[in-house]
């Protein structure tokens, strides 16, 4: 049986595992930063209360996991949480040539290493944000974890990679067998469609620190 403490304590791992605290993760899902808080968990008569459905929801699109990886952590302990070592390089850098394979994962040297919970994916790697070109959503400095092995789904924040050696993150809006319409972050940026024959690879963001 599902328990009451089982279901917050996967929202605070959840929370922790983007680098947040849960009202960091309340308000970056679109709801009230207190939706959270450990005092709202027990009604004022001493009454268990349950998050609801919509802001679980909400937290899993804003901080890019799975029902899946949601209902994993809810039978984890914080302090058996588990954590490995992904490459990391700059979102500058990742267009060169020889940092990933045909698969899209990364390859090669020239990495450095961040130390991240398991993001089970062992093809996960880190890139670092540089410049102003993708905020609000990310600026400079931020660090995204990517994940090859996460099929994007529509509304899903990507990275991809074009033949031509451009990478860029948008958020995917539309993926045909002909081609993939991505938008801009940044409004100052115009939106993108990019024809299957053109693509590289593509890959879904599952983590960003700010």
């Amino acid at each position: 049986m599902l328990q009451h403490s089982e279901i917050w304590r996967a929202i605070d791992l959840l929370a922790d595992q983007r680098g947040m605290s849960p009202s960091g993760l309340a308000k970056r899902a679109g709801l009230d930063p207190t939706t959270f808080n450990k005092s709202k968990r027990i009604t004022r008569d001493g009454k268990l209360r349950w998050p609801s459905t919509e802001s679980i929801s909400k937290i899993l699109q804003a901080s890019g996991a799975t029902m899946g990886e949601f209902i994993s952590l809810l039978n984890e302990n914080s302090n058996q949480t588990s954590f490995q070592k992904l490459p990391l390089i700059g979102m500058a850098q990742a267009g060169a040539e020889g940092y990933f394979d045909d698969a899209g994962y990364p390859a090669g040297s020239g990495w450095d290493e961040v130390v991240f919970p398991d993001a089970r994916d062992e093809h996960a790697y880190a890139l670092e944000i540089a410049g102003d070109s993708m905020e609000p959503v990310f600026r400079d400095g931020d660090v995204i974890i990517v994940s090859p092995l996460a099929r994007p789904r529509r509304g899903d924040r990507v990275v991809v990679k074009t033949r031509a050696g451009e990478v860029m993150a948008k958020l995917l809006r539309r993926q045909t067998a002909q081609r993939i319409e991505l938008v801009s972050f940044n409004p100052a940026h115009e939106d993108r469609v990019i024809a299957v024959e053109d693509l590289d690879w593509i890959a879904r963001i599952t983590w960003v620190s700010q």
